[in-house]
């Protein structure tokens, strides 16, 4: 006979609550906070690949209305995780600094889920002659070479982003995307496209589901530069401009990531309404 699924078998809580595992002696009460949230944040992330996986799905397919709907969720999974660094922040830096040291390499560099996240959006750079220009930094580069984790940022890298699924369901919609976006090779960089950008304007302008879903993608994207300001100056008002742990570049890098839209194409057109 099976057994009975209870609340806290079927979310492994026993299991779940023993992930936190302090470093630091005593233990430093501090330290507690900062796993949790930063476990609690490798969920989320596993949460939004999760989303961006059925969101591709269903904008390769052509359904409007469930790629409205995934979109809408996968932004609201971002304000929780610019609302978590409001928890963060009450964590001074002499809080943090008193547990940092037991840190060692670790560094939230490390985060593959985010580095791959990043790939699903778009990003293309890597270690070495690939590596992103404004600062030299590869998506890859701080995690261990041959790892599973890696390879999963690597094979990312390697498949259609969530711009490429919108530019096909673009194409689904009867818009006329060039060909050349269409069979471009995915694991290259994204640039931004000015003939695609006036398919967009004319596109909102006649076609309003289509229209919805560019908007909700510029909520997605807004949400992630709002994270990527709101990380830059929690980090910033903690350890200052030092070297992050690990031997990562801190606040500078961070700080360099501004402002760089997920899809620019949505942005650039903003100005000709």
């Amino acid at each position: 006979m099976s057994k009975a699924i209870t609340y806290i078998s079927y979310l492994k809580i026993d299991e779940l609550l023993e992930l936190q595992k302090p470093e630091s002696k005593g233990p430093e009460h501090d330290e507690m906070l900062f796993i949790i949230i930063h476990q609690t944040y490798e969920l989320w992330f596993k949460q939004l690949l999760h989303e961006a996986r059925e969101l591709q799905k269903q904008l390769e397919a052509g359904n409007t209305h469930k790629s409205l709907a995934l979109l809408g969720r996968m932004r609201t999974i971002m304000k929780t995780c610019v609302g978590q660094i409001d928890i963060l922040e009450t964590m001074t830096p002499l809080q943090f600094n008193s547990f940092r040291g037991f840190l060692q390499s670790s560094s939230g560099f490390q985060s593959a889920q985010f580095r791959q996240f990043e790939a699903v959006l778009g990003r293309r750079d890597q270690a070495g002659a690939g590596a992103d220009k404004k600062t030299g930094m590869g998506m890859a580069e701080h995690l261990i070479e041959g790892s599973p984790a890696r390879k999963a940022v690597e094979e990312a890298m390697t498949r259609n982003s969530i711009w490429d699924s919108a530019m096909h369901y673009f194409k689904s919609q009867g818009h006329k995307v060039p060909k050349e976006l269409l069979t471009r090779n995915v694991s290259e960089q994204y640039l931004a496209h000015e003939g695609l950008q006036e398919v967009l304007l004319k596109l909102h302008h006649k076609d309003p589901d289509s229209a919805s879903v560019c908007e909700r993608l510029v909520d997605l994207d807004e949400g992630i530069q709002e994270w990527r300001y709101r990380h830059v100056k929690m980090v910033e008002r903690t350890i200052g401009r030092k070297m992050g742990t690990g031997g990562s570049p801190g606040v500078d890098y961070l700080a360099a990531t501004l402002f760089r839209p997920v899809f620019p194409d949505l942005w650039a057109i903003r100005s000709r309404f």
